[in-house]
């Protein structure tokens, strides 16, 4: 079954807004994992915008279920970040200084040489890899002989195309390129603009999908519906029920 990972940025965005404690991150991630979330997942940007440094140490330090850090590694103190907390998984992610959100995936063919090399770097550390792709068959070829252990698909498209009522076109590059990293030994991982409306189409057409990583949807949610009832609700609609 998909596992749910919680990406608490949001969190982060809204206690900075008053520069103080409240809400509390640590006890946003432990609830969540209370709450059933099968992992935590931050983004930390140059910026601090959001996720600051110190907040991934504080949380290496008790998060008891998947520990995700996300981020570009061509910041040399993201790479140092992410060795000296050592998380169960590092996604790496072709953000530019001072983007908003991500937007794109690696070009695996022209950034393979870099992808080989700092991938080695974090498996040698022990720490699982997976790279950000968009849903093209060749780049997930090519995301294959990276030494990389699991893609993210990028779900951008699939959303908006899902939004709009084109669901059939919205799945079909995500199910070629995820039947191609499967077909390679890949893990998958899928995540941006999920939400519980259009995961359950999702996972009943890729039901091999290792992981979700659901932040911003799924926090917006939780300030109608309460953050225990929202991760119980996301969990559910990860569950491959006929459609």
């Amino acid at each position: 079954m998909t596992r749910l990972s919680v990406n608490i940025n949001k969190i982060a965005t809204l206690r900075n807004s008053r520069g103080g404690d409240n809400p509390n991150l640590i006890q946003v991630a432990k609830d969540c994992e209370r709450f059933g979330a099968e992992g935590i997942t931050v983004h930390p940007r140059p910026d601090e915008r959001h996720i600051r440094y110190q907040d991934v140490y504080d949380l290496s330090a008790m998060v008891t279920t998947e520990f995700n850090i996300e981020g570009n590694p061509k910041e040399e103190k993201f790479v140092q970040l992410v060795l000296a907390n050592k998380p169960n998984q590092v996604t790496l992610v072709p953000d530019t200084l001072g983007q908003l959100t991500s937007d794109h995936g690696w070009d695996t063919i022209a950034e393979q040489a870099y992808l080989k090399d700092i991938i080695a770097v974090f498996k040698k550390a022990g720490i699982r890899v997976s790279i950000f792709v968009d849903p093209i068959e060749k780049m997930v070829e090519a995301a294959a002989t990276t030494g990389t252990d699991r893609i993210e698909l990028y779900t951008e498209m699939y959303a908006t195309q899902f939004a709009a009522g084109k669901k059939e076109i919205a799945i079909a590059p995500y199910i070629k390129a995820a039947s191609v990293a499967k077909k390679l030994g890949l893990g998958i991982n899928a995540g941006h603009d999920l939400d519980r409306i259009n995961l359950p189409y999702l996972i009943h057409q890729i039901p091999f999908i290792d992981e979700v990583s659901i932040g911003h949807a799924l926090i917006s949610d939780a300030l109608y519906l309460g953050l225990e009832n929202t991760i119980q609700l996301y969990k559910r609609a990860l569950i491959n029920n006929s459609l």
